[in-house]
């Protein structure tokens, strides 16, 4: 395993991204939320490489947890 905190500044990011994407997908699943989470966090992400890596993340969470 890898010692996090030595990876570059934007691998971390999306390592966040990606267990932020897991956490929403979990509250919609568990009705904790609606869809349109999703939507509203991605669109607070300034950077559209960003926001791309976190949609993709949400789309394979949401597939996983079907």
């Amino acid at each position: 395993m890898n010692n996090l905190s030595l990876l570059p500044p934007e691998e971390k990011n999306k390592i966040e991204l990606d267990k932020q994407a897991a956490f929403f997908v979990w509250k919609v699943k568990n009705a904790k939320a609606g869809p349109e989470l999703w939507t509203i966090e991605a669109e607070k992400l300034e950077d559209e490489t960003e926001r791309l890596f976190f949609q993709q993340s949400i789309e394979k969470y949401k597939t996983k947890w079907a």
